[in-house]
């Protein structure tokens, strides 16, 4: 039975030995469930309670804290209960507009490779070599395609309980980079899928030749409390057909494309971040480059034999012309280069082999 509220509360004032006053709320309206919390029923206590008209004020020392225990745990839980309402990463839930993403102060132009890589200085291991990391999930909704035929590829990104992510911070003016190639390191495509309200991304895609190919979502997340977590995960999709792989070109620090002359100057090494400039010319000289997805250039390189991803970010100006990178290559071997560029609202895509014994 609920105690009657108490009507005259400056009257009971408590000694040093006593306990202050609870009231005791109606319990008639507290209903589980509604948006009011359940209020524990208290029982009178008559050792060390004082009295006002006949109604107790207050508990003994032991009564009060044990009320005060249940009555937190009993919040904590419809608090949690609201957090979880209000989660916007649930597969009914709406997306939440993408964010820019922010890097901590000082950190310079940097590689997104595994989601533990470590600053800059130290060396970045491959991302996109597993489907899942960082309690993230790459969940194509098929994987076959028809080799030369226009397709949608469509995936999701689904966290630790399998609910579709659906918010991603914007980096370089998209929120989800998809890159994708073939085993031979060839095919090269650096596309922007489009995500609905559910979180099931998709893109136009074409597998021109038949073989196995990489898919590698590269994206942000963003955490209700803001933080964000750079991922890249990775998926094979396969072309059926006859599939003949074309050997690797021999390392070259130039080469060209469309009429462009692409060149690099620059020693990479193996765990070390060192600088690689690269420099556009066209028929009359230096090419005039443009902003291409909030960059000058954007630079991917991908390792033979396992396919492992690093997408090196870069200066956020030209320097002496030309665009600056600073790049941490984590083991010997060869990898394929990509340098996107833009000129005259033209795309194109530069390949280098890299040998590092």
């Amino acid at each position: 039975m609920s105690a009657e509220p108490v009507r005259d509360q400056a009257s009971a004032v408590p000694t040093m030995d006593q306990a202050p006053a609870v009231p005791v709320p109606d319990q008639a309206s507290a209903v589980p469930g509604s948006d009011q919390a359940p209020v524990v029923p208290v029982p009178d206590q008559v050792s060390g309670a004082s009295v006002v008209d006949g109604v107790s004020t207050g508990l003994d020392r032991s009564t009060l804290r044990l009320a005060l225990v249940v009555g937190g745990l009993v919040l904590a839980v419809l608090l949690g209960f609201g957090l979880g309402r209000l989660n916007t990463n649930g597969a009914t839930g709406s997306p939440l507009p993408a964010v820019e993403h922010t890097d901590p102060p000082g950190v310079a132009p940097h590689s997104h490779g595994s989601a533990t890589a470590a600053d800059q200085g130290a060396a970045t291991e491959p991302g996109g070599l597993a489907v899942s990391s960082a309690g993230l999930t790459l969940a194509p909704l098929a994987t076959e395609f028809a080799a030369g035929r226009p397709g949608q590829f469509r995936f999701q990104v689904r966290d630790a309980q399998r609910r579709p992510v659906t918010r991603f911070a914007i980096v370089h003016d998209k929120p989800m980079h998809l890159i994708v190639v073939r085993r031979d390191l060839t095919g090269y495509q650096h596309l922007h899928p489009t995500m609905t309200a559910d979180g099931t991304w998709s893109v136009p895609l074409t597998l021109a030749q038949p073989g196995l190919w990489r898919a590698y979502a590269d994206f942000t997340i963003v955490a209700d409390n803001g933080a964000q977590t750079a991922v890249t995960l990775g998926t094979d999709l396969v072309a059926p057909g006859d599939y003949r792989p074309r050997p690797l070109p021999g390392p070259a620090t130039s080469t060209t494309v469309d009429g462009f002359t692409v060149g690099y100057q620059g020693t990479p090494q193996v765990g070390a971040t060192v600088p690689l400039t690269f420099r556009v010319d066209g028929a009359g000289g230096a090419a005039p480059l443009e902003r291409y997805l909030g960059a000058y250039g954007h630079l991917v390189a991908l390792r033979e034999g396992d396919l492992g991803y690093l997408h090196v970010h870069p200066e956020t100006e030209l320097v002496d012309g030309q665009i600056k990178f600073w790049l941490t290559i984590p083991s010997p071997g060869r990898y394929r280069l990509y340098l996107d560029f833009q000129v005259n609202a033209q795309v194109q895509t530069a390949e280098l082999t890299l040998t590092l014994p």
